[in-house]
C-alpha cells in the first residue's frame, strides 16, 4: 500500500474514533508510522486530508453506483440502483459511512468545492429530470425528489444499523422500502 493511501485509511479510522477535533496530524502520522513531515507532503493542511478522504470515499460509493447502473435505461431501475447501492454499500463500509455522516454535518462541508459535489450528484439529478419530463416522475422540483431519495436512504440506513439482520432480511427490508419510495415519487396511470 503507498503511503498516500495509508495515511488516508489511518485518519478516517482515527476521525471516526475520536472526531475531526480529537485527532491532531502528529497522532496520524505517528499511529500510521510515518513522520508529520511524511503527512505534510501528501497533505499541506489537516484540512486538506479531511477533505481529501472525503472526496476519496464518495468517489468509490459513486463508482459503485456507476458499476450496478451501468447500462440501465429505466427511471425505475435508474433510480432503484442510485437508493439500493449506497444502503449496501454503507453495510458494507460503516467506517467510511460513518466518516461521510460525519463530514456532512461539520464544516468541512464548505470546503468541498461545488464542482466535486455536483460530480456526485449532477448525473443523478440528470436522471430526476429526465424522469419528470418523461412523466414517470411526479411534476415537481428534482432536487425535492433527490432530497426525499437521500433522506429515505439514510433513514433506511440508520434503521438497518440499529436493527441488525442477515443479508436476506436487510435485502427484502432495502426492497420493501425502495417501493414506497417509489409509490411517493412516481406517476401511476
Amino acid at each position: 500500500m503507498d503511503k498516500k493511501q495509508h495515511l488516508l485509511d489511518t485518519a478516517l479510522k482515527l476521525f471516526v474514533e475520536f472526531g475531526f477535533h480529537g485527532t491532531p496530524t502528529a497522532k496520524i502520522a505517528k499511529e500510521a508510522g510515518l513522520s508529520s513531515g511524511t503527512l505534510f507532503y501528501f497533505f499541506s493542511t489537516k484540512d486538506e486530508l479531511v477533505t481529501s478522504l472525503y472526496v476519496d470515499i464518495k468517489g468509490k460509493m459513486t463508482a459503485a453506483i456507476m458499476d450496478d447502473i451501468e447500462g440501465e435505461t429505466s427511471i425505475k431501475k435508474l433510480i432503484e440502483g442510485y437508493f439500493k447501492t449506497p444502503l449496501f454499500w454503507a453495510l458494507n463500509n460503516p467506517i467510511e459511512f460513518s466518516f461521510t455522516v460525519q463530514f456532512s454535518n461539520s464544516p468541512y462541508l464548505n470546503q468541498v468545492a461545488a464542482k466535486e459535489i455536483d460530480l456526485h450528484i449532477a448525473p443523478f439529478l440528470t436522471i430526476l429530470k429526465r424522469g419528470v419530463k418523461e412523466g414517470t416522475l411526479k411534476n415537481i422540483d428534482p432536487q425535492l425528489i433527490f432530497a426525499l431519495v437521500r433522506g429515505h436512504t439514510f433513514s433506511i440506513h440508520q434503521y438497518l444499523a440499529e436493527n441488525p439482520a442477515d443479508l436476506e432480511k436487510q435485502s427484502k427490508i432495502i426492497a420493501e422500502s425502495f417501493l414506497m419510495l417509489w409509490e411517493m415519487i412516481a406517476v401511476h396511470s
